[in-house]
């Protein structure tokens, strides 16, 4: 049973309501340092979690660290300490006609429980996030990760204790499904939970779990080339969003191109044969990805890599180097297929028709949705948010990449002067 567990991290939040902004800037900054410093024993623990996956696992990208990664952790956490505190912000004030003076201010949310899985990063990303938040976190990894988990979380208490932080502001859970369920019903000592990971992780938490849940949802992103897009554009927009790191939620899962532009397919498509990204293509599409453009000294698609599409292929979120692709007659079932196939996470259109691009930022239904622009921009860290603790898919309380604001929550603060309700 791990609730004296809880009941430590919910004690040492309360304590953490006590510790200056200051403070918490000098414990993410000395955290960020130890990363550099033990860059050695983090590897060492992710090379152990490494040697249990099969290398073609799209996860395996998701899981591997290096000196460099380790760098960017290091520097989203500094970054994280340069952001201005979001707590005890006044949100909303008045003076009612009876001299109540009522404010709104920003808070805590207390305890912050996350359920992910080969992700290492996850676990500083979140550390950084809730302490910065005020609140304490309890972490449940995958056991794919379990190792780097655990190094990562051993540095971070160190530079608690150094500093007289309470230790238990931030728990690792033991890599079980027991585990996962305790965390999930843990009423009373975890305030809010958010999964992030595969689609089935996510709404397994949301059916089993009593603790409130933010959704952070799975990632089938779209790309419109419509009858007004450039194609120069669209290439480089097409081949970065799948091709930066694929197994990340913002990765391309499929493009939807005009059927005035299909010639133009080939072109669109060209950078990505250069990283072997298969393509499912449906059949008005693989025509003309088979037949390549001579005019423009295009070559066909290869052959090797060019598959026709099914059903299956809309709306599967891919994690690897795998794209579909979809003719439309019109903007309008561009958007439907959106409709049917997206996951609400980010959408993008690459148009020269700023009415056009109007239209589709208007209608279609998602957390971020882009204009002449990949949807791998879509991160807390790159809209200027430090780092992240997931990217929600929901539209209750928080929408998109979920930093500081997004996990505060709010009390009413009432002063008086004797005034009483009246009967």
């Amino acid at each position: 049973m791990l609730t004296e567990t809880f009941s430590k991290v919910r004690e040492a939040s309360r304590k953490l309501a006590l510790t200056n902004d200051t403070d918490i800037n000098n414990i993410l900054n000395d955290v960020a340092q130890a990363i550099i410093d033990n860059t050695p024993a983090l590897l060492e623990a992710n090379s152990r979690d490494l040697e249990r996956m099969d290398k073609d696992n799209p996860m395996y990208d998701r899981l591997q660290l290096t000196a460099d990664r380790l760098k960017g952790i290091a520097s989203d956490m500094r970054n994280v300490s340069r952001l201005p505190s979001p707590l005890g912000k006044v949100l909303k004030h008045k003076v009612l006609d009876n001299g109540l003076d009522l404010k709104r201010i920003s808070v805590p949310f207390g305890v912050i429980g996350v359920v992910y899985e080969a992700r290492p990063n996850v676990t500083f990303d979140v550390f950084a996030l809730c302490l910065k938040a005020g609140s304490a976190c309890v972490l449940k990894g995958g056991k794919d990760a379990d190792d780097s988990n655990r190094e990562a979380v051993s540095i971070i208490k160190t530079i608690l204790a150094k500093h007289g932080i309470d230790q238990h502001t931030v728990e690792l859970l033991p890599a079980t499904h027991e585990a996962t369920a305790e965390m999930l019903h843990a009423d009373g000592y975890i305030d809010l939970v958010i999964p992030r990971g595969s689609s089935r992780l996510i709404q397994f938490v949301r059916k089993e779990a009593s603790v409130p849940v933010i959704e952070t949802g799975a990632g089938v992103c779209h790309a419109y080339f419509d009858k007004d897009g450039d194609t120069d554009k669209g290439a480089r927009i097409i081949n970065n969003a799948k091709t930066r790191r694929v197994s990340v939620c913002n990765a391309l899962d499929c493009t939807i191109i005009h059927a005035d532009r299909l010639g133009e397919l080939p072109l669109l498509c060209a950078p990505l044969a250069e990283s072997h990204v298969v393509i499912y293509a449906d059949e008005p599409a693989y025509g003309v990805l088979s037949v390549g453009r001579d005019d423009k000294g295009i070559a066909p698609y290869p052959a090797e890599l060019l598959r026709h599409a099914t059903e299956q292929s809309y709306g599967t979120e891919f994690q690897s180097y795998t794209m579909a692709v979809k003719t439309v007659e019109t903007i309008d079932e561009a958007i439907q297929h959106i409709y049917e196939h997206g996951s609400g996470h980010s959408e993008c259109i690459i148009t020269e028709n700023e009415q056009t691009a109007d239209y589709f930022t208007r209608r279609v239904d998602a957390a971020c949705v882009y204009t002449n622009a990949p949807t791998s921009f879509t991160d807390g860290a790159q809209f200027g948010l430090g780092a992240e603790i997931g990217i929600s898919t929901q539209k209750l309380h928080a929408r998109g990449p979920m930093a500081l604001e997004e996990i505060c929550s709010y009390k009413w603060v009432i002063k008086g002067n004797g005034q009483i309700r009246p009967k």
